[in-house]
């Protein structure tokens, strides 16, 4: 699995799932991998998932991608943004984690798009054990999140004032977003 993103000099970023970025130039040479990246656990159908650019990219130079994170408990898809410099991701921030983490290598699911108002989506996979997860509102598997560019929570999510539920969700239901 892999996932590109274009660059405005008609390069792009390809994520390898082994946990591998690298820039593909306009001529369509890649690069050697991007330097930066957190750990990335690539197991199964998980690992470096996906990649999208800043909509002002050519002022900013970040880059946000998906990635399987480890921890206690298993993994869970993360959500990261770095400054691209060169062929290296300075100033890296995880900004978004999957809640629980889940001992599987299935279905980690995500995409991301930056919406028209600058926020981002989040798709996530239901970890496919956790099937039944993807209805309820405690968790984040088998759900599209809603954050701000820097991970903050927006205030008018659907779910941000209901008791019990995560306030990162934006639908619920999902049951692999690839």
């Amino acid at each position: 699995p892999w996932a590109l993103a274009f660059l405005p000099d008609g390069g792009m970023l390809v994520t390898e799932r082994p946990g591998r970025l690298r820039i593909v130039g306009a001529d369509g040479r890649p690069s050697e991998p991007v330097q930066g990246l957190p750990a990335v656990d690539a197991t199964g159908q998980c690992g470096l998932l996906d990649v999208v650019v800043d909509p002002k990219f050519a002022e900013t130079k970040l880059v946000y991608w998906t990635f399987a994170e480890a921890g206690e408990g298993g993994n869970s898809t993360a959500v990261a943004r770095g400054r691209l410099e060169g062929n290296r991701l300075t100033d890296v921030q995880v900004i978004f984690r999957q809640l629980p983490k889940v001992s599987s290598s299935l279905h980690c699911g995500s995409r991301i798009v930056f919406a028209r108002d600058g926020r981002l989506f989040v798709g996530l996979g239901d970890r496919f054990s956790r099937k039944e997860d993807a209805q309820t509102l405690d968790n984040h598997l088998g759900k599209v999140v809603r954050i701000e560019p820097d991970g903050k929570l927006p205030a008018d999510n659907p779910f941000a004032s209901t008791p019990g539920a995560r306030p990162e969700i934006f639908s619920r239901g999902h049951r692999n977003i690839q």
